[in-house]
């Protein structure tokens, strides 16, 4: 199945809401909740989305319509989010959701057709190589979608010993990635 861009925006223009919903006004406790060193915390994860928002999606979108191939996309710094480290939860929710909105208004603003979702860029990493933008605004959609499931099994962990016997069929505890 090819990707649909009507599809794509409903996943991206839920996820603010998914999140401030999810996260708004919770505890330190919840989101900062961890796995260990070097891993996301639920509020590292708003600030990564955020990130990508300035820095990915809608810019190698651009790139790929206006350049294409002959321009290849910048490398995407995936710890890049943490200079809001210190941005208090709801004006990482609120920024999140304002700079999506954005992004979709752009995004609408391409008129992208199915030869459009064709056209090809070139990506620093040359075990992606060339990709289309339908890839792109898929993997869009699919990375929010990851990010959400990560934010949830993050939260769900810190309750692995509370569960008591419960554990073994709590799956989301046993899941790593």
């Amino acid at each position: 199945m090819g990707p649909s861009i009507p599809e794509i925006i409903e996943i991206l223009e839920r996820t603010p809401a998914v999140l401030a919903t999810l996260l708004g006004g919770l505890s330190p406790d919840w989101v900062n909740a961890s796995e260990g060193p070097g891993t996301f915390r639920p509020r590292d994860v708003v600030a990564h989305l955020i990130h990508g928002e300035e820095t990915d999606w809608i810019p190698r979108a651009r790139i790929i319509l206006t350049e294409g191939e002959a321009r290849p996309f910048s490398p995407f710094d995936r710890f890049g989010g943490d200079k809001y480290k210190d941005t208090p939860m709801p004006d990482l929710l609120a920024l999140f959701g304002d700079l999506r909105r954005a992004s979709l208004d752009s995004l609408r603003g391409f008129q992208i057709t199915p030869e459009r979702l064709q056209l090809t860029g070139m990506h620093p990493d040359p075990a992606l190589g060339r990709v289309t933008l339908g890839q792109l605004l898929a993997s869009w959609a699919v990375h929010d979608l990851g990010h959400i499931r990560q934010i949830v099994r993050v939260m769900a962990k810190r309750y692995t010993q509370a569960v008591g016997p419960w554990r073994a069929y709590l799956t989301i505890l046993e899941r790593s990635k």
